[in-house]
């Protein structure tokens, strides 16, 4: 007989990044309701189990992780756009690369750093890392950001070999199609680049964007985040790790 998919999390500790808003706020409630115990690391404080911090600071991030008395499952869900369209790539500057590799790479190198000495502590536990599609198929749409992204995908493999001896997994997990303000941003950039009789609604951008990448026609939804992190921190996934998991309506497929 087959066991049944209760994810026996309940009492285990969980820091999320990226926790007040978006996908990072959908996982640490979904983590939440499985029982776990959560703090979560944000530029802003929008519920009490929040500290403000930037994940660019070192140090900043190093004390977060020396406030925990034990971790078990470590979820970076940080990630900034560039703010401009970048299609074809010379719509940027060199300049505008930088603040997006800081924080959606180098951001996760420093919580890795800090958290891996924990969780080896602790003799096991699981890290998780938000991506993108964007990561896996050269989008034009922010050549930064989806760089950034593709970059982040590999060195998840790198620290799932290196943290496998210690029964840590590593796995990232990339979105598609989701309603969040980064989403909102990319629209914005792209509008302004064209002549105002051909400017869109967002939600007119959307629909017609997801119908041309997703085979399923249809937004992701952050909660579909939460379900796949939270199976992915419980013993049902102990044997997956190093890998890239899409929640994407078929768009790496589609590409």
């Amino acid at each position: 007989m087959l066991p049944g998919m209760n994810l026996n999390l309940a009492g285990q500790s969980v820091a999320v990044f990226g926790a007040a808003r978006g996908i990072g706020r959908a996982i640490a409630d979904g983590f939440i309701a499985e029982g776990c115990s959560v703090r979560g690391f944000d530029r802003e404080m929008s519920a009490d189990f929040i500290t403000a911090g930037d994940v660019t600071n070192y140090e900043a991030v190093k004390g977060f992780a020396a406030d925990f008395e034990a971790v078990d499952h470590l979820v970076f869900c940080v990630g900034i756009g560039s703010g401009k369209f970048g299609f074809p790539f010379w719509n940027l500057a060199p300049s505008d690369w930088g603040r997006v590799l800081e924080v959606n790479l180098i951001g996760a190198v420093n919580v890795a750093h800090a958290f891996a000495p924990r969780l080896i502590e602790r003799g096991g536990g699981s890290m998780l890392f938000l991506v993108s599609v964007a990561g896996q198929m050269g989008s034009q749409t922010d050549p930064p950001y989806s760089a950034s992204k593709a970059a982040l995908i590999n060195f998840t493999q790198c620290a799932a070999k290196d943290l496998g001896p210690h029964n840590i997994r590593v796995n990232a997990l990339a979105p598609g199609m989701v309603k969040t303000e980064l989403n909102q941003s990319i629209w914005a950039a792209g509008q302004k680049l064209l002549p105002e009789a051909q400017r869109q609604s967002f939600d007119d951008w959307a629909k017609e964007k997801i119908k041309k990448v997703s085979h399923l026609g249809r937004w992701q939804m952050p909660e579909e985040y939460a379900a796949m992190a939270t199976f992915l921190a419980s013993d049902h996934a102990k044997n997956i790790t190093g890998q890239t998991i899409n929640i994407d309506g078929g768009q790496v497929m589609h590409s």
